[in-house]
């Protein structure tokens, strides 16, 4: 009995009950409810539904990727903020040495390819309960578009014009941070899942890619101040723009394995965001 109740992950579980609670406030806040009341928190489920589905499926194609190559993996830690979206995402923890090239690339490329995966029917259900709004000068914060935005809102909304936008229903606005999280997170930068599969195709090249792209968060700077603080963060949490070693780098990845890194980049570039928000 002892030894079932320490297998238990308490602390996984308590951060995501609380991440759960803090996306329902969020999500309800987006719809105008009292964050104070606990009838207006079903407001926010379709919100934090989707959101949570979305950051879990990232998350646990890592997991199982990892166990499939027999690596020492924690479960997900979903992570509460109070913040405007309740969350500052999720992350696995890595226990042991990743054993060879074909493992961390099927490791940090099989996160965003769930992710993504799930995403697209999301979003795509969420536009279609989505209304179209005239645009004038009360709209406070324009989100910014994807290719893959572009593409459902001329699928969706084919009549739209230049004086309309649309106000995206909770489920597509959760999916539309599920796009941004995805683009974030294969940016080829150091431990990033963008990195990890730069670090496997490209071996000892990968220090100098990561560098190039770091800098080019500098001019994208200038679009939008989210990417020289997204560039901070990601400096101040990694310490490093190098790759750890892993165990057997001498492994030979077969053309079909290298396919996986171009379905990433595919994925980099249909949800690449050049100007996330405009205020």
């Amino acid at each position: 009995m002892n030894d079932t109740l320490k297998k238990i992950p308490y602390l996984n579980l308590f951060l995501f009950i609380l991440t759960i609670i803090t996306t329902l406030i969020a999500g309800s806040y987006m719809e105008g409810g009292n964050i104070l009341s606990l009838h207006d928190l079903k407001l926010g489920i379709p919100f934090s539904f989707t959101l949570l589905t979305i950051l879990g499926f990232h998350e646990f194609g890592h997991y199982f990727y990892a166990k499939k190559n027999k690596i020492s993996v924690s479960l997900p830690y979903f992570i509460p903020a109070p913040t405007f979206i309740g969350t500052f995402g999720a992350l696995i923890k890595i226990k042991s040495p990743i054993s060879n090239k074909k493992a961390l690339l099927e490791i940090g490329a099989s996160g965003p390819i769930a992710g993504f995966i799930i995403t697209i029917p999301l979003l795509f259900y969420g536009f279609t309960k989505s209304t179209v709004i005239e645009i004038n000068s009360e709209t406070s914060i324009v989100l910014g578009e994807s290719l893959i935005i572009r593409f459902f809102t001329f699928l969706v909304f084919p009549d739209i014009s230049q004086s309309q936008d649309i106000m995206l229903h909770p489920i597509a606005f959760a999916s539309w941070i599920g796009l941004l999280i995805t683009m974030l997170n294969l940016l080829p930068i150091g431990q990033l899942d963008g990195g990890h599969i730069v670090y496997a195709i490209f071996g000892k090249n990968h220090h100098m890619i990561s560098k190039i792209f770091f800098l080019f968060l500098i001019p994208l700077s200038f679009l939008s101040i989210n990417w020289i603080i997204w560039g901070l963060v990601i400096f101040i949490l990694m310490k490093t723009l190098k790759h750890p070693p892993i165990l057997d780098f001498d492994t030979v990845l077969t053309f079909r394995e290298k396919l996986i890194g171009f379905v990433c980049l595919l994925i980099f570039i249909i949800s690449f965001i050049p100007v996330p928000f405009e205020i």
